[in-house]
């Protein structure tokens, strides 16, 4: 199974790029017009086109309101703002790499050299 990506508007446009090049097929929200929905419409799309959702929204981080077992997979990045765009993308693919099919039902928290899953 190939790793599907949906990139949310906090993330930089530049990421879904970054992975296509690396060979993951990876859009943008912004690309698929849901630039502006809510959270919920976000997950419910991303559900759907059994897409791995990639944020900065730690709101996405509750396991209550987004059980791993019950969901695609999500990937919260925390990444400082301080940090260039290049290295967030840099980490993002990282991860992604690292980890692979391991991220599918699982809850990862990216950071800059670790990634921690939960699920």
């Amino acid at each position: 199974m190939s790793l599907r990506f949906i990139t949310d508007e906090d993330v930089p446009r530049s990421t879904a790029r970054v992975l296509r090049d690396a060979g993951f097929d990876a859009v943008d929200v912004r690309d698929v017009g849901l630039r502006g929905k809510s959270d919920a419409v976000v997950f419910d799309y991303a559900q759907g086109e059994n897409r791995l959702l990639i944020t900065c929204d730690m709101g996405f981080s509750n396991i209550l309101n987004f059980p791993p077992s019950e969901n695609q997979g999500i990937l919260v990045v925390r990444i400082p703002d301080s940090e260039p765009i290049d290295a967030f993308n840099r980490e993002v693919l990282r991860a992604v790499q690292e980890v692979g099919e391991n991220l599918l039902h699982h809850l990862a928290i990216v950071e800059i050299g670790k990634v921690r899953l939960r699920g």
